[in-house]
């Protein structure tokens, strides 16, 4: 396997700033993506939480580039990887009337070793069901 990078892009009808904030804040991830300790930070570690098994770690790292409303890098790891880290780059373009959101994911093969067709598998899925249910609440954070 020589292609281990997922690599998503969307439109949300959404300014920037009201994107960034779901990406970057606690009670914002929790509504699209996982609930969270608490709001990103450059330099912090991070845990995203399940809320279906008792509130226990779904995925963490750290976050290591904050450029509000442009981009964002953090480590990204979850518990089939063992702790093995992989890198998740989001970057945030004003398109006309939203915003154009890419996510890079990184690093996965190196990661998960032999398993990595079925963990790109996996994180390809998961990443299409998170940034649908994205889309709908940043339309709507926009409408209210």
């Amino acid at each position: 396997m020589t292609e281990t990078t997922i690599t998503k892009t969307v439109i949300l009808n959404a300014p920037r700033n009201v994107v960034w904030d779901f990406l970057t804040k606690s009670e914002k991830l929790a509504r699209w993506f996982h609930p969270s300790e608490n709001d990103l930070e450059e330099g912090a570690e991070y845990a995203l939480l399940d809320q279906r098994a008792d509130m226990a770690r779904v995925c963490w790292g750290t976050v290591l580039e904050m450029r509000p409303h442009e981009s964002l890098v953090y480590t990204f790891t979850v518990k089939p990887l063992n702790g093995a880290m992989t890198t998740v780059r989001w970057s945030l373009k004003e398109v006309a009337g939203g915003t154009q959101l890419t996510l890079v994911h990184e690093g996965i093969e190196k990661a998960a070793g032999e398993a990595a067709f079925m963990m790109l598998s996996a994180l390809d899925k998961g990443w299409d069901d998170h940034l649908g249910r994205l889309r709908q609440f940043a339309t709507d954070a926009v409408s209210a």
